[in-house]
């Protein structure tokens, strides 16, 4: 293979790393290897080989997934705003995103026990949430 191919294609583990979908390129593989991350509607290996204009779901943890199309491939994982550049998501993931933090802002941060009295670490989340006054006071 020539250079430049060799510049326009990426390992796709290493892509998602340099994009910064995931803190190192080992959970990446085996998020890929999970079926959580997929190439063009397939499931692919880490090994398998990305380039611009490939189109990318990824499942995070958080349980919401990201479409993105790929716009290019880095020489390196820079900074975040670097790191944005490399990738174009589409609009209806921003808005599924969006709608997911607003369900998230809505859903009470703390749900006490329905039953039975609290014990130390819930009451004094209780009270917290209730804003009585300082939790740690003897």
């Amino acid at each position: 293979m020539s250079d430049d191919a060799e510049q326009e294609r990426l390992r796709i583990d290493r892509w998602l790393w340099c994009a910064r979908f995931f803190k190192t390129r080992s959970v990446a593989a085996e998020a890929v290897r999970a079926g959580h991350v997929r190439l063009n509607g397939q499931r692919v290996k880490p090994a398998h080989a990305v380039k611009i204009g490939d189109a990318l779901i990824v499942e995070l943890r958080d349980d919401s997934a990201r479409d993105v199309h790929i716009a290019a491939i880095p020489a390196r994982r820079g900074p975040a705003p670097e790191a944005a550049t490399t990738y174009v998501e589409t609009t209806e993931s921003i808005e599924r995103r969006r709608v997911a933090a607003e369900q998230r802002a809505l859903r009470p941060a703390f749900a006490p026990p329905t039953s039975g009295r609290p014990d130390k670490r819930t009451r004094r989340l209780l009270l917290r949430v209730r804003q009585r006054g300082p939790v740690n006071q003897p």
